[in-house]
């Protein structure tokens, strides 16, 4: 019996594995019984103090493993709420992606919409400005056609009044005596004498007629005398020209071509020309019906327009020089008259 008890502990003993006390420390021998029995009682010590060590070292190594396992346990525990925070995040970013699309998505619909109205809108706008150029054609072909009516008219009326005198200044109630055309008579015996015993002058009607130029003036109604030919109106106001002052009973009256109210715009707009080249000398006359004439460098020049005379400044440096002022202060008039309308 006490053998086999011996050899049981010795079984035991050899499931013990020897753990080194250090580094140098010799590796775990399997001790036999035979082996334990021939110990002597130091080397019984040393093999405790050995097993001693080792267990010292297994509890450490035990400890170490268990402070691991919480350390990892820790650090799971924290990847697994990790692992939530970013399911979370990814939640969430899954749902702002989709309401960023939904919001894209309306923004599109509301640009392609935008878009379409602003198409509709363009369209409108072409159409209106084509039909804003086609009445601004339609309006300038009515001006047009209104400039040349009126001077159709203007013509018409020229020739019909073109054997007319105008007499201004006779005060209304002097012709109650001898009427109108004895009053014209005694006009061309007081200035003159010569033209009064001219049989062929004969004055076919005679009236006055409204100062339609200036109806706020008190000037007395103009006298409109109608003579049977253009040669005579003509050769009495040469007459008036030559003689500068014409009188009726001592008091001064004009004597002036009848013309229509357009004509006499005309010949009005070319005044301020003709008084700057009558200063300078350059013989300036205002021919029928409203035509500028004047001498330069010894050659007479006629012009229609005042768009045709700055054409022939332009090309005289020194007609250029006496006429500038007085063209520049008509073009800013014109100017201002446009801005007007």
């Amino acid at each position: 019996m006490p053998n086999n008890k011996r050899k049981n502990q010795g079984n035991k003993n050899k499931e013990v594995t020897m753990m080194p006390s250090d580094e140098k420390d010799t590796p775990i021998q399997d001790y036999e019984d035979d082996d334990i029995e021939e110990m002597q009682e130091a080397d019984l010590k040393k093999l405790i103090r050995t097993l001693r060590s080792s267990q010292k070292q297994i509890l450490e190594l035990q400890k170490s493993l268990m402070d691991k396992i919480e350390n990892l346990s820790r650090e799971n525990e924290i990847l697994r709420r990790n692992q939530n925070e970013t399911k979370q995040l990814v939640q969430q970013e899954t749902v702002i992606v989709t309401e960023a699309k939904n919001s894209i998505d309306q923004m599109k619909n509301t640009i392609e919409s935008l878009t379409n109205r602003m198409g509709e809108a363009e369209e409108r706008i072409s159409d209106l400005e084509d039909k804003k150029q086609e009445r601004i054609q339609s309006d300038q072909r009515k001006e047009e056609e209104i400039r040349n009516l009126k001077h159709i008219v203007g013509n018409l009326q020229d020739t019909i009044k073109k054997p007319n005198i105008r007499v201004l200044g006779v005060p209304e109630g002097m012709e109650r005596e001898k009427g109108l055309e004895g009053l014209f008579s005694e006009i061309l015996a007081e200035n003159f004498p010569g033209l009064e015993k001219d049989r062929d002058i004969l004055v076919q009607e005679a009236h006055r007629t409204p100062n339609k130029h200036d109806q706020k003036r008190s000037s007395p109604q103009h006298v409109v005398i109608k003579l049977s030919t253009v040669k005579h109106k003509e050769k009495i106001l040469k007459c008036a020209r030559e003689k500068h002052q014409i009188t009726l009973r001592g008091s001064p009256i004009r004597l002036t071509a009848d013309f229509s109210s357009e004509t006499l715009q005309a010949r009005r707009e070319w005044r301020d020309i003709a008084q700057v080249l009558r200063e300078k000398n350059c013989q300036p006359k205002i021919l029928y019906p409203a035509k500028l004439s004047f001498v330069n460098e010894g050659e007479i020049q006629t012009f229609h327009s005042k768009q045709k005379l700055k054409e022939f400044v332009a090309t005289r440096p020194t007609l250029q020089k006496i006429l500038k002022d007085v063209l520049h202060t008509e073009t800013k008039k014109h100017g201002h008259q446009y801005e007007r309308r």
